[in-house]
């Protein structure tokens, strides 16, 4: 990775080759304290139930609605803690 600073990863769930775990798990791994947020079309119980995601972590669904996305990507930022 380039050394750039970011804050946050937004990532899929479901991508091409590796999937938003293993991509976000890479960059809290480069980038210890990187917030992550993830996106899916999917619904929570079913990424959950299938072990794509862990119980509390930080998702937004898609369609994404603009002050919905905003919302919770500034609540992320501004928790003490890392999402994941």
């Amino acid at each position: 990775m380039p050394d750039k600073k970011f804050d946050l990863l937004l990532t899929d769930v479901v991508l091409p080759g590796k999937n938003g775990r293993e991509l976000a798990t890479e960059v809290e791994r480069r980038r210890p304290g990187t917030k992550v947020i993830f996106m899916t079309g999917y619904s929570r119980n079913a990424l959950v139930h299938h072990g794509r995601l862990d119980p509390g972590t930080a998702l937004i669904q898609k369609p994404l609605i603009e002050s919905c996305a905003r919302a919770k990507i500034r609540q992320i930022l501004d928790s003490g803690s890392d999402a994941q």
